[in-house]
């Protein structure tokens, strides 16, 4: 064969293999076009139309055919194929949805939707194609993906694998990047992205002027380790943690858990894992040994709203409070609408009503009562001392065991000294002695009604059957949060009547009452007496015509663990009748009565002592000695019993005492106070707690709390559990699982919910929703990309956002034009930056940054800054708004006291929530009135007028150089002329107006409680702070740009 020959054969056999080459790869791009998708196309067409009646809820599955599972869809019906691959024809699904027979057609004639001709046909070619199934995406574990490889067009775009994937879809779509946004709206973007404030001027001109390659992640790093960081990421999740400072419902009582908000911000500003936030969060109690931090973790599942009104039943609202976290729990870290599953199966997605309930089990364990307390926290709660206060903690402990050792070692010193002064003939006369401090009334009761303490005379009435009351009003007036002491030596002759009391004088009345009651001792604090009450009761009669001493001491903490019950200085226990005291029990009308209230009491009362705290045991022994100091000088030291000896040894040290001895055994005392004061001041913080015994938990029939149907264990929910398995058997179990390799949803959740914090919308849509019904991602593989990249980094949240702002995806501009206008109108491909209206917290956040009124100290308790007067009258309790005062103005906006009820109006008005269940995404509205409060709220005018100040202290040759220092202020750039123009035109119109209307001009220059530099001239300052107030305005800078 000549060379010639065989170099055409060749040619000939390349050409054939170019030509067959590009058949194959058209054939491709047509197959690749009109490929379906069961996952994309397919599911939501059977989610929508044919679950309700073919999905999973058993209770309303019309027949046992299931669309939702592959067995049913490729199973038999009536002897014939639901789905036979390749042939629509021959399936009974394409059969039923073309029928025009109404006893066949699918959906029924009835039912409110049908396919359209388009679904139809989607339906008809997936069969054609081979009816390829698979399952929900979402419910299948994140693989790790290679970021396609860029082509040589755009290989330098990407900054890191995020472009890669971004630039994919673009390319994909006929689309190219947009080109990169100036340094200045850069840093601008950034800064208010990571840390919710705008940049300064200097840091703006750092950045614009700082030409090295590690530019941009220098100013990434500085605003990643501020603490202004975690105040910024906090705010989103205390919107899923339905965090506030009321407990909702109508009477909407305040409550603390603050210390669980510090904790937030604490935690993503040390950038804890998000596996250890999550775990901590969900189960730090049952870690082991765990730490307050670790427990205040928990108030995460404490933060639901809690029902204090007085008719409800309480099972039923605990009930609500479980099905809160669980609803709340899988909304965070699941993406899930678990909810749907509480009544029955869910209808889309393959959640049980029994996993609803095993599930709900793992939160039903805790010690709580359905009906919660309407002023404070409610039980479980803890002390959480902030780091200042455990250091004080420890320094008095310490100081009060080496002061009690002290005491220890001194007393054979005191009793030498005691029976060296016994010896004396002054000891003979010495006067009687008792417990004075915090004595508020003392009525001896010995042949007059004379309170030596208030100097007042009691009023005496002699009750029809011959007994008598003596009352005295505006004494002992206590209420719930008031710690008391009551001591009275008592001698009954019957063994039922009222002891003391302040109350309103009818059986069960409202107030508080020490009564006998069939001999035993009943102490009642009452509201209400059948459901807002503390009653108690002593388990031993005292003895009728005995002379007794009885102390009743409560110390205020609303419990009847806080009652105590003493008889001749020996504690008696109490049996609980009721313990749900939820009001305060004073009543102001009525006076202290000594021997009546309920009822008569017959007998003696003499000595009645009422102290205003609440004695500990020892004070109340020497209460109980009926002997006077002389008394007990004549008794031998031998024969004295130890509460003689003791009321002895405190008079001494009162009295007689040399300064070293007596301020040695006061100083305890001192001490012991200081730490008790010190503890009240400490703040407590509502937690998860297990029941030392489960509770038994039933799947409740329609939802409904007194319908228990079946008893179930916790467990997790089957379609999600992969090979997980329990081992702790509490809700550490379901903490592990959230994070465990085995769950397909936490990271791509979580991965989620940061990108949405950059790109306005979530790779996935419907944040709240990762199931059948909700949208698929946008871009699938990078989701799953960015979610194994968050577990590989040890779910780093910092890292994840570094990785996030460093790529030029997110660097783009966001000016749009007519092609991406028409291509992606929503951004979805990311072909641009975004362009959206910033939050509620920073809009107000950034005024007071750029006026230099923000406060930057971090943390403590929720403040409450300008608010319309009268906006809380019409709300059932703590309807008084006390409004904060100095730095407390100007704290950050996720420091403002969140009542549920009537949340922040200036913070709502620019859509923020309510709190009153879980949001994940918010909402974002533009209306007039947010223009109105921009303009004329006091904080914005404030604002406004304090930027005026401080640059009317500034040096300037002209007002143009002012203006132009403000617009670059507010905006980080430089304006335009024409922008110049229009600005100082208005300070100067404003200027002249406001030297006709000088009392104008001093009225805006007085907004606010920031003081005002008299040695300005008012109406500039006032003509300057409409110009400030326009630029505060500006669409531009209440615009992530």
């Amino acid at each position: 064969m000549s060379v010639q020959l065989q170099i055409r054969r060749l040619l000939r056999l390349f050409v054939s293999a170019v030509c067959l080459l590009l058949i194959c790869l058209r054939a491709a791009a047509q197959d690749g076009q009109s490929a379906v998708s069961f996952d994309r196309d397919i599911r939501p067409i059977l989610s929508d139309l044919c679950f309700t009646c073919h999905g999973p809820d058993s209770q309303q599955r019309k027949s046992d055919l299931r669309l939702d599972q592959r067995e049913g869809l490729f199973g038999v019906r009536d002897g014939q194929s639901v789905v036979v691959a390749g042939v629509p024809d021959a399936s009974l699904l394409i059969q039923r949805v073309t029928s025009a027979d109404p006893d066949l057609q699918m959906p029924p004639p009835d039912f409110e939707r049908r396919l359209s001709p388009e679904q139809v046909q989607l339906l008809q070619r997936w069969i054609q194609q081979g009816a390829n199934w698979t399952a929900h995406w979402s419910f299948i574990k994140p693989q790790a993906v290679q970021p396609p490889v860029a082509g040589d067009r755009f290989a330098g775009w990407c900054r890191n694998p995020i472009d890669q994937f971004v630039l994919s879809g673009l390319e994909n779509a006929g689309l190219t990047p947009s080109a990169e946004a100036d340094r200045r709206t850069l840093i601008r973007r950034v800064s208010l992205d990571l840390t919710g404030l705008p940049p300064t001027p200097a840091e703006v001109q750092s950045f614009v002027t700082d030409t090295s390659p590690e530019a941009w992640d220098k100013v990434i790093d500085r605003l990643l380790s501020t603490p202004a960081y975690g105040e910024h990421q906090a705010v989103a999740w205390l919107d899923a943690a339905r965090y506030a400072d009321t407990s909702g419902y109508q009477n909407d009582g305040p409550r603390s858990m603050w210390r669980w908000r510090d904790w937030v911000i604490n935690a993503f500003n040390r950038n804890v894992p998000f596996d250890q936030f999550t775990i901590e969060q969900i189960a730090g109690d049952l870690l082991p040994s765990p730490t307050l931090d670790q427990r205040i973790a928990t108030g995460f599942n404490r933060n639901h709203r809690g029902n204090a009104e007085g008719g409800i039943i309480p099972e039923e609202y605990q009930v609500e409070y479980v099905a809160d976290r669980v609803d709340t729990t899988f909304a965070v870290w699941q993406g899930l609408t678990m909810g749907c599953a509480r009544c029955h199966d869910h209808k889309y997605d393959p959640l049980r009503q029994l996993d609803y309930y095993q599930v709900f089990a793992w939160f039903n364990n805790l010690p709580e009562s359905g009906r919660a307390i309407k002023e404070g926290n409610s039980p479980p709660l803890i002390q959480a001392p902030l780091p200042e206060q455990q250091q004080q903690l420890q320094q008095l402990g310490a100081a009060l065991q080496l002061s009690e050792q002290r005491t220890k070692d001194l007393q054979p010193a005191l009793a030498r000294a005691v029976q060296e002064w016994q010896s004396s003939d002054s000891a003979m006369a010495e006067p009687d002695w008792s417990v004075t401090d915090g004595l508020t009334s003392h009525f001896p009761l010995a042949g007059n009604l004379h309170d030596v303490v208030s100097q007042q005379q009691a009023q005496q009435q002699v009750m029809p059957d011959g007994s008598t009351v003596f009352s005295l009003h505006n004494v002992a007036g206590f209420g719930y949060f008031d710690r008391f002491t009551f001591s009275s030596w008592v001698q009954p002759s019957a063994d039922t009547g009222t002891l003391i009391s302040r109350m309103i004088p009818v059986e069960h009345g409202e107030g508080y009452y020490v009564h006998l009651e069939a001999g035993r001792v009943q102490i009642n604090l009452v509201k209400r007496w059948l459901d807002d009450a503390i009653r108690v009761e002593s388990q031993s009669q005292l003895p009728l015509n005995t002379l007794s001493h009885v102390a009743v001491v409560y110390d205020g903490t609303r419990l009847a663990s806080g009652i105590r019950l003493y008889v001749n200085g020996v504690e008696w226990p109490l049996e609980v009748r009721l313990d749900r005291l939820n009001q305060t029990f004073a009543v102001k009308a009525e006076p202290l009565r000594l021997g009546g209230g309920q009822s008569t009491f017959r007998g003696t009362l003499s000595d009645v002592r009422v102290y205003s705290r609440d004695l500990t045991r020892t004070e109340v022994q020497r209460l109980s000695v009926l002997e006077t100091v002389q008394q007990i000088v004549q008794i031998p030291p031998g024969q004295r019993t130890p509460a003689q000896q003791d009321k002895l040894e405190w008079m001494f040290l009162e009295r007689h005492a040399d300064a070293d001895l007596s301020s040695a055994f006061k100083d305890v005392i001192r001490l012991r106070r200081e730490l008790r004061a010190l503890h009240d001041q400490i703040p407590t913080v509502m937690v998860m707690q297990e029941l030392p015994v489960p509770r038994q938990t039933h799947v409740l029939l329609r939802g409904q709390y007194d319908r228990p149907g079946a008893p179930v264990q916790p467990d997790i929910p089957q379609a999600l559990a992969g090979s997980f398995v329990p081992k702790h058997g509490n809700r550490l179990d379901l903490a592990e699982w959230l994070v465990s390799p085995e769950n397909p949803l936490t990271a791509r959740v979580a991965v989620n919910r940061v990108w949405q914090r950059f790109f306005e919308h979530g790779l996935v849509r419907t944040t709240e929703d990762f199931g059948s019904q909700g949208e698929r991602p946008s871009h699938p593989e990078l989701l799953d990309w960015l979610s194994v990249e968050f577990v590989r980094s040890g779910w780093d949240l910092k890292a994840l956002q570094r990785l996030i702002v460093q790529s030029a995806t997110y660097r783009q501009s966001s000016r749009q034009n007519s092609q991406l206008q028409t291509s992606d109108p929503e951004n979805r491909l990311l072909s641009r930056g975004t362009r959206r209206r910033l939050s509620a917290e920073t809009i107000r956040d950034q005024a007071l940054f750029l006026s230099g009124l923000l406060s930057h100290r971090v943390g403590g308790p929720s403040v409450k800054p300008y608010q319309p007067a009268g906006l809380w009258q019409e709300i059932a309790t703590d309807t008084a708004y006390e409004q904060s005062q100095g730095e407390d103005l100007y704290r950050r906006s996720l420091y403002t006291y969140w009542k549920r009820t009537v949340a922040p109006p200036t913070l709502v008005t620019f859509d923020a929530t309510t709190r009153e269940s879980c949001v994940v995404n918010r909402s974002r509205t533009n209306t007039p009135l947010q223009a109105l409060v921009l303009m004329n709220d006091v904080t914005f005018v404030e604002a406004a007028r304090v930027m005026a100040q401080n640059e009317l202290k500034q040096p300037a040759d002209s007002i143009e150089e002012r203006v132009g220092r403000l617009f670059q202020l507010v905006t980080a750039r430089e304006p335009a002329g024409h922008e110049l123009e229009v600005l100082c035109n208005r300070y100067r119109r404003n200027l002249e107006l406001y030297r006709e209307r000088p009392e104008s001009a001093l009225q805006l220059s007085r907004s606010g409680e920031y003081p005002v530099e008299d040695s300005l001239n008012p109406t500039e300052l006032a003509a300057l702070t409409t110009v400030t107030s326009v630029l505060l305005n500006l669409d531009e800078v209440i615009t992530k740009e």
